[in-house]
């Protein structure tokens, strides 16, 4: 359920996005609130800039709270975004212990602003394979310490 404070602070990612054009970047922009609703870090896509294909904001935040709050306090807070987290985006927020998301546009609906959001072509995976040697430093780093 979307509160009447959940929208102000969406409103704010969404001037996020506006002010990112006038900087030359793309249109997307997200900030990070705590259980109180005090934002504690915001930014923007600077995909572009940073010639970085992983500068979403989303990610970015994502990045951010990992490194700078306990897990306590990170599943307590809400990101608010422009647009809805793509799968890049969302792993990095579920990875960090994020506790909530608001976005604004659905990723359906910017496709149909802009057809090229939706123009990724799937990329073919094939595995698993050589079980026994990747296995050895995974079971290696968890092994009980002694």
């Amino acid at each position: 359920m979307i509160s009447a404070a959940d929208e102000a602070l969406l409103r704010r990612a969404v001037a996020i996005a506006g002010h990112a054009i006038s900087l030359g970047d793309a249109p997307y922009g997200s900030l990070l609130a705590g259980p109180d609703g005090t934002i504690l870090a915001e930014a923007h896509n600077t995909v572009r800039r940073d010639n970085d294909i992983t500068a979403h904001p989303e990610l970015k935040l994502a990045r951010w709270a990992a490194r700078e709050l306990d897990r306590h306090t990170a599943a307590r807070t809400t990101l608010y975004t422009s647009c809805q987290p793509c799968g890049m985006c969302a792993g990095g927020i579920i990875r960090s212990g994020l506790g909530r998301v608001v976005y604004a546009l659905s990723t359906e609906q910017l496709v149909e602003l802009n057809p090229e959001s939706g123009a990724w072509p799937a990329v073919t995976q094939d595995g698993p394979a050589l079980l026994d040697e990747a296995r050895a430093p995974i079971e290696e780093y968890y092994r009980p310490r002694r």
